[in-house]
């Protein structure tokens, strides 16, 4: 799986595990929603640690947390 997949992916994880949606997790981290969206619609390619970061503050996580799952992991071909 791509670095970008991952992260959506982790995302999607995130908001299930948490009951939240996008949005509300976007702002209890002070990150426009727009932005995350860019990135879970493909229109984005390439997420910045700040907006990985800032989901993760709204989510209550770590950034170690986020990133602690094995398909992280995996070498791309």
């Amino acid at each position: 799986m791509d670095l970008n997949k991952a992260v959506v992916a982790r995302i999607h994880e995130i908001c299930e595990e948490t009951g939240r949606s996008v949005c509300d997790i976007c702002l209890s981290g002070g990150l426009t929603p727009s932005t995350l969206y860019e990135l879970l619609y493909g229109r984005t390619k390439q997420p910045t640690i700040v907006t990985v970061k800032l989901f993760c503050e709204g989510a209550g996580i770590t950034l170690r947390e986020f990133f602690d799952r094995d398909y992280f992991n995996e070498r791309e071909n």
